[in-house]
């Protein structure tokens, strides 16, 4: 699979624009991103690019902002080669510490250590969501629940709520490539109760979940919410996040509330949000 890489240019001192952009191409199969000094790059499968709904996309932004964007192709071989030149270790707290294969340990300086093969499914902990599903779950009780990690990128979720003592897990991905990225990953760290399979949350037959894990975003969030609270045993938690404080938050809320799931709280970083509701 190739991915396109969008080089964006935005005249935003202030960080607003960027974020408003890259929340509108999230919705529209954008699935990572990067800062750079001038803006952000942003990736997507080639096979899910069209330039007409990008620019349909932005059209409101675009006759407000001034910002320009680029096109690269990025082959399939030199993917790793991009991940890995950008890689650096993520810290969660004094708990968490996430690397690559080919990063030193610091097992001895960490409680919980995950090590991630970094290829073309995203998860790797420097995103602000996979921050803050993780900051989560370090909080939560994990121990002996029934998990579903819906969205599961390269499966660090799934793989830290194992480590958190998680009796049984499944985690769920559209696309294959993040299917075969969880399994390895959870090979790699030695967990062996991480089931992975490719879907949808309709084609997920099972239910009866403790605590079910949603790193997506607002629109999918929205429309799965039911879904949601159908899976989830009473008093089980839902924890969501790839949407932002404003506006979205009070969204979310008000869509849960429809399906009898409470408001607990979150956590915010540079205005994305996790929140947590209670069935």
């Amino acid at each position: 699979m190739n991915y396109l890489e969008l080089v964006f240019t935005v005249n935003d001192p202030e960080g607003f624009v960027k974020d408003l952009l890259i929340a509108e191409l999230s919705e529209i199969d954008f699935d990572t991103f990067e800062d750079t000094d001038k803006g952000f790059k942003a990736y997507i499968p080639a096979d899910k690019f069209d330039e007409t709904a990008l620019k349909d996309q932005l059209a409101h932004y675009a006759e407000q902002f001034r910002f320009s964007y680029a096109i690269n192709e990025i082959p399939q071989k030199n993917w790793n080669e991009v991940w890995e030149s950008n890689f650096e270790p993520v810290t969660v707290g004094d708990k968490l510490h996430i690397r690559a294969t080919f990063h030193p340990s610091k097992s001895d300086e960490f409680p919980l250590e995950i090590v991630i093969d970094p290829k073309m499914a995203f998860g790797t902990g420097h995103h602000e969501t996979t921050y803050l599903m993780s900051e989560f779950l370090l909080q939560s009780e994990v121990e002996g629940k029934k998990v579903l990690d819906m969205g599961c990128g390269s499966g660090i979720l799934a793989i830290l709520a194992s480590k958190l003592g998680a009796e049984e897990l499944l985690a769920v991905d559209i696309d294959p490539v993040c299917v075969s990225s969880t399994v390895e990953n959870a090979q790699l760290n030695e967990t062996d109760n991480i089931t992975s399979e490719l879907g949808d949350i309709d084609e997920v037959n099972d239910s009866g979940f403790d605590l079910i894990l949603a790193n997506i975003n607002r629109n999918i969030l929205i429309r799965h919410m039911a879904r949601y609270a159908e899976m989830l045993e009473d008093e089980g938690e839902l924890i969501m996040s790839g949407f932002y404080e404003v506006p979205d938050l009070p969204i979310i809320q008000e869509e849960a509330s429809k399906y009898d799931l409470k408001y607990i709280s979150h956590y915010t970083r540079n205005n994305w949000v996790a929140a947590k509701f209670v069935k």
